[in-house]
Parts: C-alpha cells; structure tokens; sequence
C-alpha cells in the first residue's frame, strides 16, 4: 500500500514537474551535478589496471582477425 502511494507522489511530482515552462539550463546543471556526485569514481589503479586489460583484449582481437584474414587470403589464393 504505501509503496503504492509513494509510487502516486512520484508520478505527480514528475508530471508537475514536466508542465513547466520547458528546457531549462540551471536545472539541467544543476540535476547534472547531482548526479556526477553520486558516482564512485574508480581508484587510479582500478583505472590503469582495467585500461591495461581492454588495450590487451583490443590488441589480442585484432591478431585473431588478421590471422584469419590472412588464412582466408592464402587459402583464397591456392583455391582461385
């Protein structure tokens, strides 16, 4: 029940809130800014750890394509 009604607030506080006069900048900044504070940040290790690991899988994936892209052109080349 009371999730119901909390869920009727929020409903109306987003409609009323949508009425407005349109677009406005200090509220988007401002929503903005809310929001990044909400973020966890990563640690810099965390960061050049998993940066480290995505450049790995990016170098990793781009030998397995041109293997088998230079198997299909060798094979390609004995077949035609």
């Amino acid at each position: 029940m009371e999730k119901t009604k909390a869920k009727e607030v929020k409903a109306a506080e987003a409609k009323a809130s949508s009425e407005g006069s349109g677009f406005n900048l200090s509220e988007f900044f401002k929503g903005s800014r809310e929001e990044l504070a909400k973020v966890v940040w990563p640690s810099r290790q965390q960061l050049v750890s998993e940066s480290v690991a995505v450049l790995l899988m990016v170098i990793a994936s781009a030998t397995l394509i041109y293997l088998v892209d230079s198997l299909f052109t060798w094979t390609s080349q004995r077949l035609f």
